[in-house]
């Protein structure tokens, strides 16, 4: 499956403050050149280095992904990833003054908002969607996310939380530009409030506030959820921002109680078989 690769039509610039860190950054997405790919520059070191959204610059998944090249990094990146891919972007700069993107509402709302604002640019180039031609999967005890052959990429996603008002949660959906803005893209990230304690004195979660996240109390919820299983959709931009780095995917992607390891996990055994078939 081919299709035209796409970039943005100008540059368009937000400015907030980092979930983890707190600090202010501008970030800016400028278009970019056929077969340039997704690029962060960092704006705020010498010589303004560049770190290509790659799993070859994958530096770490706890909490939030993380990508470095020759001692510059990036890290809380999968929203604005999911955003450029749900909504079709393949070519992109994203420039920060800093490592960590805005939070803006907690979820990819900010960031599509942004690609609307600049303009969506076909270009010449083709890209090659890559077909998944077999199943992979990566577990970790109950957890699992896997991904089978399928024309299209579908994500199924299911949750099983304790907490009184989450339960068991399930969601599937086939993703296209418009069902990822309309069902997914402003599903913003979920908390409890004893995680977020945990988090601050680990000096992380300083941005985070009960309006860019869904934060849950012992018994009750301190936010207003956007749709009763906000949980699940926040789960699957997730896996979008993750599965980004390898590229333009047809596979059908089911999870279990996954995470940002296992989305990594899972992304490195595709690769793997891209590899193969070049």
């Amino acid at each position: 499956m081919n299709r035209k690769q796409q970039t943005i039509g100008k540059p368009v610039s937000y400015e907030g403050v980092g979930l983890h860190s707190g600090l202010p950054v501008r970030m800016t997405l400028r278009p970019a050149p056929a077969d340039a790919g997704i690029v962060f520059r960092r704006t705020d070191l010498s010589g303004a280095p560049e770190i290509p959204a790659s799993p070859a610059y994958l530096a770490g998944t706890n909490r939030a992904t993380t990508l470095a090249k020759d001692g510059a990094h990036v890290t809380t990146i999968e929203h604005v990833l999911a955003a450029l891919y749900g909504m079709g972007i393949d070519n992109c700069v994203i420039e920060m003054d800093r490592q960590e993107p805005p939070v803006g509402d907690g979820s990819a709302a900010t960031f599509i908002g942004m690609i609307h604002e600049a303009g969506i640019a076909p270009q010449e180039a083709e890209v090659h969607v890559f077909s998944l031609p077999t199943s992979v999967a990566a577990y970790e005890g109950e957890k699992f996310v896997a991904a089978l052959p399928y024309d299209g990429l579908r994500i199924t996603f299911t949750s099983m939380n304790p907490h009184p008002l989450l339960g068991t949660q399930v969601r599937d959906v086939t993703i296209t530009a418009e069902t990822f803005e309309k069902e997914i893209g402003s599903a913003r990230t979920i908390g409890f409030t004893w995680e977020l304690e945990a988090l601050r004195k680990m000096g992380l979660g300083l941005g985070g506030t009960t309006e860019n996240a869904v934060v849950y109390s012992e018994e009750g919820c301190l936010s207003v959820p956007r749709w009763p299983d906000e949980l699940v959709r926040h789960k699957i931009l997730d896996i979008l921002g993750d599965i980004s780095l390898i590229g333009p995917l047809y596979a059908h992607i089911i999870a279990v109680m996954g995470s940002h390891k296992l989305n990594g996990e899972l992304s490195e055994q595709i690769l793997s078989l891209k590899k193969q078939q070049k």
